[in-house]
């Protein structure tokens, strides 16, 4: 029953509202308590006659108050409901509810849950069973029938995933556990988008089993997704997709992140009006634009508005060199023409300003390229050859093309692949075919596997390799005869690679074919990828790890447990293998949600020969009244007792202690009716008292080793610098704190202080981890061996650093390097230059910055974050260290005041970076701010 927003859950109690009019006449009928008054005795005699009374009606207003009261009452045992929700005719013998939880339900994922949930409710007040099952779960999960409590903590354990939905997989297994005759309930709330199977899913679903079908859609059908991101010349140019038919044109901002999650770009995507595919252009300079490793669409809380990069999104500096001078008459006959028409859409080439090699060469090296392709270059100078072999030793990829001048040349076992016979093999040569040669299939494992093999190239002249043991594994492509057309062997950690033809269309017609363009478009790949997730040339590319995962609310999170490593060549994404990065610190290969060719569509609801309802996502927005209509009635009573007492006098004869005393019997009963029987404790956990004291001060921390000695020195060392800091800075933290790094919380310290003590347990696992977990979540641990070991903490030694050895190779540790002179460390607080303990020998080591050996660009690589881990054998605790006194407990050596004094302007430094960053080296970019602003 219901009337406007107000509805009653027992419609029968309001029957009681009719006996109203017979409460109102007993009410008037019954007078309220005679008043009881105290005479003096001659004033009772002198009223010994007695004259007749009658009782006197109650007044108008309690009367009034009565009735109200009682209406109250009434009302409430109704169950009273202010905006009520519909209910959905889903009962029968089953309720079959089927939710889509892929990437497309993250943004309205709240409302969905609660539309489930009243369903599931409105279930079990006719006790009926409920199969529920999501359609992006992986196959074998539970779908009941469940009994709607067990449903309910089942829907409240369920979150989107950031993968496309199986409807067909999952209607057809509900479909199985539905019960024979049609009575059941089939509730399908759906993400609004529309997959290939649908059709047959929806038939496979609604058969004779289904009574009843409630479909539930979004009201607004408006998803954008990625689907490509190319690294062309002029920028980073975006695709993306949206649902067709949108007669409004649309922008939206897509923003790139860095691997730190900053935003550094902005591009605009456009949208005409009517269509689907939308494209825009992110114009930023060629060395940002390798930083990306994200990209995002504003306003787009689900997976699909997010695109991850990876090295092959990154465009690479090619370098070209060859020996003939370019001919602007007829650049076809030009060795580079060909390569530069092929490698331009996706790298940014760079040629010497001469073709002498000795000065060519080192110029291309001085631009850092990725890539170096010499076209017909015979003899190196051996300066520039020296310096090239040290380029390809290092990572750098060396691609060489075969002509007169190489067959010419001796053979050069360190930029050369394979040996070469002298001269080349031609048409009518002794060396010759009847015929010009194809190429044949490219080999399974090579960098080309995977390319359909062109059939209308042929080569007809070329250069030989010397047969080996070795040559069909450094074989990348051969004709089909068998001798070698492409070669490829690694040297050092890099790579080098031979056409055994020109770069021109004198030899083969290659150059002037689609394949040459994916040929050096895949090596240009394996150069970005030589020793990272991609396999090199010659062997099985190996599964990858997951790395970085991305949610269904477009987050970027660590990966899951369902997340399965992936397979090599493996392109679906399912429970398993959701989006993201996959591989390790070394290099990454992204894995992303939509394909270059996906689209959207919105789904089609079907018309089964069965009643349909429809229903909208909404929160529940009903709110139940019978308590505050309960606690309406109880005030009124209240009011009721105390206008009882002062008609009987009371409050007038004795008010203090009557009315006191009635007050309290009123306001106790009140609370024992008014309390809430499900009355919680409150919601606390062992440990908050000690959490809520670890942060409301900023606290330093030392490791607990065992050894009470070691600890002992530990704490007092801490002791001691808190009092420095005290007196010297702003900064005033609390008393030192013991951590264990098995049990204790690692997150409230910003620093910990680890004396390594060969005599102590080694860590377990577990708490490795933690502390791994702690350093990589921006927490620092500072490691002292105390032993003064000057020569470095990686080369053997004393027993404490071996034990710190082991330490960490638990951990992932960076690479490390002592500070620098131009560190912020030496200028966060004290002008430093060394960071002396007890002892001085021992630099601190940190992690190093990118491009360590460049001092002139350091400060601007380092960024705004601190080292996760520092090292010394100093033992600065000791040289901290001071006793109830304030007096050290430990001697320096050697015995010198200053050098205390340095130790403890050493240990404020370090607080200070830990606690404010690298913001001392940002006046560096100051300059780049001042020229960007026009100033």
């Amino acid at each position: 029953m219901s009337f406007l927003p107000l509805s009653f859950g027992f419609t029968p109690v309001l029957f009681g509202l009719l006996a109203l009019p017979v409460i109102w006449w007993l009410l008037r009928l019954t007078p309220p308590k005679p008043q009881t008054e105290v005479f003096p005795p001659l004033k009772v005699l002198a009223r010994v006659l007695k004259r007749e009374e009658t009782p006197q009606q109650s007044p108008w207003w309690l009367t009034l108050l009565r009735l109200l009261l009682a209406a109250l009452v009434i009302m409430a045992l109704a169950e009273p409901v202010w905006n009520p929700r519909e209910r959905v005719a889903a009962g029968g013998t089953t309720l079959a509810l089927v939710i889509d939880n892929g990437w497309a339900s993250a943004p309205d994922w709240n409302r969905r849950k609660a539309t489930a949930e009243r369903l599931i409710r409105d279930a079990s007040d006719s006790d009926t069973p409920v199969i529920l099952a999501f359609t992006a779960e992986k196959p074998n999960t539970e779908i009941g029938p469940f009994d709607p409590e067990a449903a309910l903590e089942r829907l409240n354990a369920a979150e989107p995933r950031p993968v496309p939905v199986d409807r067909a997989g999952t209607y057809t297994r509900v479909n199985e556990v539905l019960p024979a005759g049609g009575g059941a309930s089939v509730a399908l709330l759906t993400d609004g988008l529309a997959t290939p199977a649908d059709q047959t899913a929806f038939n496979a679903l609604l058969d004779e089993k289904a009574g009843r079908l409630v479909w539930a859609a979004p009201d607004r059908f408006a998803p954008l997704g990625l689907t490509g991101a190319q690294n062309e010349v002029d920028g980073l140019h975006l695709t993306a997709i949206r649902a067709p038919g949108d007669p409004a044109p649309r922008r939206s901002v897509v923003g790139a992140f860095d691997e730190r999650g900053r935003r550094i770009g902005d591009a605009t995507i456009s949208f005409a009006a009517g269509e689907a595919n939308g494209t825009g252009v992110l114009q930023v300079p060629f060395e940002l634009r390798n930083d990306f490793a994200s990209l995002r669409i504003d306003g787009q809380d689900q997976a699909a508005g997010v695109r991850v990069l990876d090295e092959n999104d990154k465009r690479r500096r090619i370098g070209l060199i060859s020996q003939s001078e370019a001919d602007q008459a007829q650049p076809l006959l030009s060795p580079l023409y060909y390569i530069r028409r092929a490698l331009e859409p996706f790298a940014d080439l760079v040629e010497p300003q001469t073709t002498d090699l000795a000065q060519a060469i080192p110029q291309l090296l001085e631009r850092k390229p990725a890539m170096i392709v010499m076209a017909d270059v015979g003899t190196i100078p051996e300066p520039a050859r020296q310096q090239l072999v040290e380029w390809v030793q290092g990572g750098g990829t060396l691609v060489r093309f075969a002509g007169s001048r190489l067959a010419a040349a001796g053979n050069d076992e360190e930029l050369l692949p394979v040996r070469l016979r002298v001269g080349e093999r031609s048409l009518g040569g002794s060396l010759s075919w009847t015929e010009p040669q194809a190429i044949a299939p490219y080999p399974a494992t090579g960098p080309f596997a995977g390319l359909p093999a062109p059939r209308d190239v042929n080569v007809s002249r070329q250069i030989l390799a010397e047969p080996g043991t070795d040559i069909a594994e450094r074989t990348w492509a051969s004709l089909t005869d068998g001798t070698p057309l492409v070669t490829g062997a690694q040297r050092g950690r890099g790579t080098v690679a031979l056409f055994h033809i020109t770069p021109e269309a004198t030899w083969s017609n290659l150059p002037i074919s689609g394949s040459f363009v994916e040929m050096l478009r895949r090596i240009v790949q394996l150069s970005r990828n030589q020793g990272t997730a991609t396999a090199a040339a010659g062997e099985q590319a190996p599964s990858l790890r997951p790395f970085q995962m991305i949610a269904a609310n477009g987050a970027l999170v660590p990966p899951g447990p369902d997340a399965r490593p992936l397979a090599a060549g493996a392109t679906a994404v399912s429970i398993e293998n959701p989006p993201g990065l996959y591989g390790g610190e070394e290099g990454v290969v992204a894995h992303n949600l939509l394909p270059a060719e996906a689209s959207f569509a919105p789904i089609v609801k079907p018309t089964p020969p069965v009643p349909t309802s429809e229903i909208a996502y909404e929160l529940d927005g009903s709110t139940p009244l019978k308590a505050p209509f309960m606690l309406a009635a109880l005030v009124l009573l209240v009011l009721d007792t105390l206008v009882m007492f002062w008609m009987g006098g009371v409050m007038r004869r004795r008010p203090r202690a009557r009315l006191a005393g009635a007050i309290t019997a009123a306001l106790l009963a009140a609370f024992v009716v008014a309390a809430p029987h499900d009355a919680r404790a409150q919601d606390t956990r062992p440990g908050d008292e000690q959490a809520v004291a670890a942060i409301s001060r900023t606290r330093l921390a030392y490791v607990v080793t065992g050894d009470n000695r070691v600890d002992e020195i530990s704490r007092a060392g801490l002791e001691g610098l808190t009092q420095f800091l005290i007196e010297k800075t702003a900064l005033e933290p609390a008393e030192p704190a013991a951590v264990d790094i098995a049990k204790d919380e690692l997150a409230f310290y910003p620093i910990l202080y680890w004396p390594v003590d060969a005599g102590a347990p080694m860590p377990d696992a577990a708490a490795i981890a933690r502390v791994d977990s702690y350093m990589r979540e921006g927490g620092t641990v500072l490691f002292d061996t105390r032993d003064q070991f000057a020569s470095g903490f990686d080369a053997g030694g004393t027993p404490s650093n071996e034990r710190l050895r082991d330490i960490l190779a638990e951990l992932n540790v960076p690479a490390l390097e002592p500070v620098p002179e131009d560190h912020v460390l030496t200028k966060s607080f004290f002008i430093m230059n060394d960071f002396p303990g007890r002892y001085s020998g021992s630099p601190l080591w940190i992690e190093a910055s990118a491009e360590a050996q460049n001092s002139d660009n350091r400060p601007v690589r380092t960024g705004d974050g601190v080292s996760p881990i520092m090292i010394t054998g100093n033992d600065l605790a000791g040289a901290w260290a001071v006793d109830s006194s304030g007096a050290p407990m430990l001697p320096t050596v050697p015995d010198d005041p200053m050098q205390r004094t340095y130790a403890l302007r050493a240990g404020v430094n370090i607080v200070m970076y830990m606690l404010t960053g690298n913001y001392k080296s940002d006046q560096v970019h100051v300059p780049a701010l001042l020229e960007r602003l026009g100033q």
